[in-house]
């Protein structure tokens, strides 16, 4: 009898843990609004500084869509997203923190561009708030307010998303 009653406690214990807690959270990608208080830093944990010509931030809250980002940048010159004002911003806070640290952070380090790193799940709840998450989100920004959002799924997109002006 006490092992049944120690299961439902324990039953209850996980569903309650399990309850969704970012009904209640602000979306951060929200068109009007500002990204200049991102504070992030790149694989090789240089801060994030966005200047106030940056006219794209584009996201990848997906494996396969970082994966998309990567293997494009990986062609280019180091400097490819600094010429085309972007910033390129991975989240990683889904993955084990294990998994992050032993695989996904040294992997990262072998790219020669910047990938801005999401690796708080509090912080990336805002930034995942009413997006695609299975989908490259591109942001466009002007003056550090974003003017546009729209989402992507391909290496041909994400190309005419950069380089358009």
């Amino acid at each position: 009898m006490t092992k049944i009653i120690a299961g439902l406690l324990a039953a209850f214990l996980f569903i309650g843990c399990s309850a969704k807690t970012d009904e209640n959270v602000k979306p951060r990608l929200v068109v009007g609004t500002t990204i200049a208080d991102m504070t992030l830093s790149d694989q090789f944990d240089k801060p994030l500084v966005i200047s106030a010509d940056t006219s794209k931030v584009i996201f990848a809250f997906s494996k396969d869509g970082a994966h998309i980002c990567n293997d494009y940048f990986v062609t280019k010159s180091p400097t490819y997203l600094a010429d085309n004002k972007t910033i390129f911003i991975a989240d990683v806070s889904s993955a084990p923190s294990l998994i992050r640290s032993m695989f996904i952070m040294p992997g990262l380090k072998d790219f020669k561009h910047p990938v801005y790193i999401l690796d708080d799940k509090v912080v990336a709840t805002g930034y995942r708030a009413d997006m695609d998450t299975e989908k490259i989100v591109v942001v466009d920004v002007e003056n550090l307010i974003i003017k546009n959002i729209k989402t992507i799924s391909s290496e041909k997109e994400l190309v005419t998303e950069i380089e358009s002006k």
